[in-house]
């Protein structure tokens, strides 16, 4: 069985014995659609590094919560990537907060002085926004920051989300409705 061949009844199968902690289930689960969740984390990290590390999370979360699936969840290969997209997200927010922990010393310059790009954030509002950013349901939040942040078209993101295209422009429309809400208070 190919990657191209996976049917969901064949996933199913395997994520049924994954759940009962079969090894050998989880290679051929990991056989069939490694590639194409890769394809998916690359997608969305741009970053082969990083694409790596979501991807190999993904594979320990399913390891560790397969008992946790239930149809009502999607079929399993929309689940698995769901947890792809997520993983992915979760570590592209905190290697972003990594990068910048270190960087306190660059907001102002050698005289103590705070530089211009300091004034000109401060006075845009960036805490507010950060802070309406988070006011945001994750969806919106995640469509939204990847629709600006990563310059990926509404196609990119319905692909990306597994979503169908009308509810990702819908996120994005909601969540700009909100940020600006937010930010005239």
């Amino acid at each position: 069985m190919s990657q191209v061949d996976a049917s969901q009844d064949d996933l199913m199968r395997l994520l049924i014995a994954v759940s009962h902690e079969d090894r050998r289930a989880f290679q051929q689960m990991y056989e069939l659609i490694s590639g194409r969740m890769f394809g998916v984390c690359l997608k969305l990290a741009g970053q082969r590094e990083l694409a790596e590390e979501a991807l190999q999370e993904t594979f320990i979360q399913i390891w560790h919560h397969a008992r946790e699936y239930h149809s009502d969840r999607g079929t399993p290969l929309g689940w698995m990537m769901t947890i792809a997209r997520y993983r992915t997200l979760d570590l592209m927010r905190a290697r972003k907060v990594r990068q910048h922990a270190g960087e306190e010393h660059l907001e102002h310059v050698e005289d103590q002085r705070a530089g211009p790009l300091d004034e000109s954030l401060r006075s845009a509002g960036a805490t507010q926004l950060t802070g309406c950013l988070d006011e945001l349901s994750d969806v919106q939040r995640d469509s939204i920051l990847l629709s600006y942040y990563k310059g990926l078209t509404h196609d990119e993101l319905s692909q990306a989300l597994s979503s169908p295209i009308g509810t990702v422009k819908s996120w994005i429309r909601r969540g700009l409705i909100a940020l600006k809400r937010c930010l005239e208070k």
